[in-house]
Protein backbone atom coordinates (compact mmCIF):
# COMPACT_ATOMS: atom_id res chain seq x y z
CA UNK A 1 0.00 0.00 0.00
CA UNK A 2 1.53 3.43 -1.35
CA UNK A 3 -1.39 5.62 -0.20
CA UNK A 4 -2.20 4.99 3.05
CA UNK A 5 0.76 5.80 4.82
CA UNK A 6 1.45 9.18 3.21
CA UNK A 7 -2.34 9.87 3.84
CA UNK A 8 -3.01 9.60 7.58
CA UNK A 9 -3.95 12.64 8.37
CA UNK A 10 -6.59 12.97 5.51
CA UNK A 11 -7.85 9.42 6.64
CA UNK A 12 -8.03 10.57 10.82
CA UNK A 13 -10.05 13.60 9.70
CA UNK A 14 -12.28 11.13 7.87
CA UNK A 15 -12.88 8.86 10.69
CA UNK A 16 -12.92 11.99 13.29
CA UNK A 17 -15.61 13.09 10.70
CA UNK A 18 -17.27 10.01 10.62
CA UNK A 19 -17.68 9.64 14.39
CA UNK A 20 -18.72 12.71 14.31
CA UNK A 21 -21.89 12.11 12.44
CA UNK A 22 -22.56 8.88 14.11
CA UNK A 23 -22.51 10.43 17.28
CA UNK A 24 -24.30 13.56 16.89
CA UNK A 25 -27.15 11.38 15.13
CA UNK A 26 -26.94 9.02 17.21
CA UNK A 27 -27.44 11.31 20.36
CA UNK A 28 -30.33 13.59 18.88
CA UNK A 29 -32.19 10.58 17.91
CA UNK A 30 -32.15 9.19 21.47
CA UNK A 31 -32.95 12.32 23.03
CA UNK A 32 -36.15 12.45 20.87
CA UNK A 33 -36.63 8.62 20.60
CA UNK A 34 -36.58 8.46 24.70
CA UNK A 35 -39.78 11.17 25.15
CA UNK A 36 -41.37 9.68 22.40
CA UNK A 37 -40.54 6.34 23.69
CA UNK A 38 -41.72 6.92 27.26
CA UNK A 39 -45.09 9.00 25.78
CA UNK A 40 -46.08 5.64 23.92
CA UNK A 41 -45.07 2.83 25.85
CA UNK A 42 -48.70 2.65 27.52
CA UNK A 43 -50.50 4.18 24.87
CA UNK A 44 -51.31 1.55 21.87
CA UNK A 45 -52.59 4.13 19.62
CA UNK A 46 -49.93 6.66 19.89
CA UNK A 47 -47.34 3.78 19.51
CA UNK A 48 -48.66 2.19 16.71
CA UNK A 49 -48.59 5.90 15.21
CA UNK A 50 -44.97 6.71 16.14
CA UNK A 51 -43.83 3.41 14.77
CA UNK A 52 -45.58 3.74 11.24
CA UNK A 53 -44.45 7.29 10.71
CA UNK A 54 -40.37 6.24 12.03
CA UNK A 55 -41.06 2.43 10.06
CA UNK A 56 -42.09 4.63 6.68
CA UNK A 57 -39.12 6.97 6.81
CA UNK A 58 -36.50 3.70 7.51
CA UNK A 59 -37.55 2.22 4.35
CA UNK A 60 -36.36 5.22 2.29
CA UNK A 61 -33.24 4.74 0.67
CA UNK A 62 -30.75 6.35 2.41
CA UNK A 63 -29.53 8.63 -0.78
CA UNK A 64 -33.35 9.66 -1.58
CA UNK A 65 -33.77 11.01 1.95
CA UNK A 66 -30.72 12.85 2.19
CA UNK A 67 -31.25 13.84 -1.12
CA UNK A 68 -34.92 15.30 0.20
CA UNK A 69 -33.21 17.21 3.22
CA UNK A 70 -30.89 19.32 0.33
CA UNK A 71 -33.62 21.60 -0.55
CA UNK A 72 -34.33 22.58 2.84
CA UNK A 73 -30.95 22.12 4.57
CA UNK A 74 -28.03 22.64 1.72
CA UNK A 75 -25.56 20.29 1.48
CA UNK A 76 -23.10 19.19 4.17
CA UNK A 77 -23.40 18.13 8.05
CA UNK A 78 -26.60 19.21 8.79
CA UNK A 79 -28.93 17.32 6.10
CA UNK A 80 -26.74 14.05 6.83
CA UNK A 81 -27.27 14.06 10.37
CA UNK A 82 -31.06 14.53 9.91
CA UNK A 83 -31.49 12.02 7.60
CA UNK A 84 -29.12 9.25 10.28
CA UNK A 85 -31.33 10.86 13.45
CA UNK A 86 -34.88 9.69 11.21
CA UNK A 87 -33.40 6.47 10.43
CA UNK A 88 -32.03 5.83 14.40
CA UNK A 89 -35.62 7.04 15.34
CA UNK A 90 -37.48 3.38 15.01
CA UNK A 91 -35.26 1.76 16.19
CA UNK A 92 -34.71 3.66 19.57
CA UNK A 93 -38.58 4.07 20.24
CA UNK A 94 -39.75 0.63 19.58
CA UNK A 95 -36.52 -0.26 21.95
CA UNK A 96 -37.32 2.75 24.95
CA UNK A 97 -41.15 1.56 24.73
CA UNK A 98 -40.46 -2.53 24.45
CA UNK A 99 -38.03 -1.84 27.81
CA UNK A 100 -41.18 0.30 29.45
CA UNK A 101 -43.47 -2.03 29.07
CA UNK A 102 -40.80 -5.30 30.30
CA UNK A 103 -41.18 -3.72 33.70
CA UNK A 104 -43.34 -5.74 35.42
CA UNK A 105 -46.54 -4.47 37.28
CA UNK A 106 -45.37 -5.98 40.83
CA UNK A 107 -42.73 -3.66 40.81
CA UNK A 108 -44.55 -0.76 39.59
CA UNK A 109 -47.66 -1.53 41.89
CA UNK A 110 -45.03 -1.70 45.24
CA UNK A 111 -43.04 1.23 43.85
CA UNK A 112 -46.16 3.08 44.36
CA UNK A 113 -47.05 1.44 47.72
CA UNK A 114 -43.95 3.12 48.57
CA UNK A 115 -44.86 6.46 47.79
CA UNK A 116 -43.29 6.71 44.59
CA UNK A 117 -44.23 9.73 42.55
CA UNK A 118 -44.83 9.70 38.47
CA UNK A 119 -41.76 10.97 38.14
CA UNK A 120 -39.89 9.32 40.88
CA UNK A 121 -41.16 6.05 39.49
CA UNK A 122 -39.93 6.60 35.83
CA UNK A 123 -36.56 7.79 36.67
CA UNK A 124 -35.88 5.65 39.84
CA UNK A 125 -37.33 2.46 38.66
CA UNK A 126 -38.70 2.16 34.98
CA UNK A 127 -35.94 3.46 32.85
CA UNK A 128 -33.53 2.05 35.05
CA UNK A 129 -35.03 -1.73 34.28
CA UNK A 130 -35.62 -0.70 31.20
CA UNK A 131 -31.86 0.13 30.78
CA UNK A 132 -30.92 -2.91 29.17
CA UNK A 133 -33.77 -2.71 25.88
CA UNK A 134 -32.34 0.81 25.86
CA UNK A 135 -28.86 -0.30 25.30
CA UNK A 136 -29.65 -2.58 22.80
CA UNK A 137 -31.32 -0.25 20.62
CA UNK A 138 -28.55 1.96 20.88
CA UNK A 139 -25.76 -0.53 19.76
CA UNK A 140 -28.31 -1.69 16.65
CA UNK A 141 -28.92 2.04 15.62
CA UNK A 142 -25.03 2.58 16.39
CA UNK A 143 -24.45 -0.10 14.51
CA UNK A 144 -26.74 0.90 11.58
CA UNK A 145 -26.30 4.43 11.40
CA UNK A 146 -21.87 3.79 11.10
CA UNK A 147 -22.79 2.35 7.60
CA UNK A 148 -24.98 4.53 6.30
CA UNK A 149 -23.49 7.21 7.26
CA UNK A 150 -20.83 6.55 4.35
CA UNK A 151 -23.11 7.51 1.99
CA UNK A 152 -23.48 10.88 3.95
CA UNK A 153 -20.37 11.58 1.18
CA UNK A 154 -22.21 12.03 -1.59
CA UNK A 155 -23.91 15.47 -0.14
CA UNK A 156 -20.21 17.02 1.25
CA UNK A 157 -20.93 15.33 4.76
CA UNK A 158 -17.20 13.96 4.61
CA UNK A 159 -16.49 10.79 6.58
CA UNK A 160 -14.85 7.51 5.65
CA UNK A 161 -17.50 7.49 2.87
CA UNK A 162 -15.57 10.01 0.64
CA UNK A 163 -12.66 7.74 0.78
CA UNK A 164 -14.46 4.83 -0.48
CA UNK A 165 -15.99 6.92 -3.16
CA UNK A 166 -12.72 8.68 -4.25
CA UNK A 167 -11.72 5.33 -4.63
CA UNK A 168 -14.67 4.19 -6.70
CA UNK A 169 -14.28 7.24 -8.92
CA UNK A 170 -10.54 7.13 -8.94
CA UNK A 171 -10.45 3.25 -9.53
CA UNK A 172 -8.08 3.11 -6.57
CA UNK A 173 -8.95 -0.19 -4.71
CA UNK A 174 -6.81 0.90 -1.67
CA UNK A 175 -8.86 4.04 -0.42
CA UNK A 176 -11.78 1.69 -0.71
CA UNK A 177 -9.91 -1.28 0.99
CA UNK A 178 -9.07 1.35 3.93
CA UNK A 179 -12.30 2.90 3.61
CA UNK A 180 -14.31 0.02 3.35
CA UNK A 181 -12.03 -1.48 6.57
CA UNK A 182 -12.10 1.38 8.80
CA UNK A 183 -15.94 1.11 8.44
CA UNK A 184 -16.66 -2.26 9.50
CA UNK A 185 -13.75 -1.90 11.75
CA UNK A 186 -16.24 1.13 13.58
CA UNK A 187 -18.84 -1.17 13.25
CA UNK A 188 -17.36 -4.16 14.76
CA UNK A 189 -15.83 -2.25 17.72
CA UNK A 190 -19.39 -0.38 18.40
CA UNK A 191 -21.19 -3.87 18.54
CA UNK A 192 -18.67 -5.50 20.60
CA UNK A 193 -18.42 -2.70 23.46
CA UNK A 194 -22.02 -1.76 23.68
CA UNK A 195 -22.97 -6.03 23.72
CA UNK A 196 -20.67 -6.35 26.88
CA UNK A 197 -22.66 -3.29 28.21
CA UNK A 198 -26.09 -4.62 27.88
CA UNK A 199 -25.02 -8.44 28.99
CA UNK A 200 -23.26 -6.79 31.85
CA UNK A 201 -26.80 -4.72 32.30
CA UNK A 202 -28.62 -7.69 32.26
CA UNK A 203 -26.54 -9.68 34.52
CA UNK A 204 -27.03 -6.83 37.34
CA UNK A 205 -30.86 -7.25 36.52
CA UNK A 206 -31.19 -10.71 37.19
CA UNK A 207 -28.61 -10.58 40.22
Amino acid sequence: MRWTPTHIPDILEALGQHLLLVGLSVGIAFAIALVLGIWSARRPAVYAAVLAVTGAIFVIPSLALFALMIPFMGLGTKPAVAGLVAYCLLILVRNVATGMRAVPADVLDAALGMGYGRWGLLWRIELPLALPHIVAGIRLATVTVIGIATVAAYINAGGLGAIIFAGIDQRYPEKIIVGGLLTSLLAIGADFVLTRVERRLRADRSA
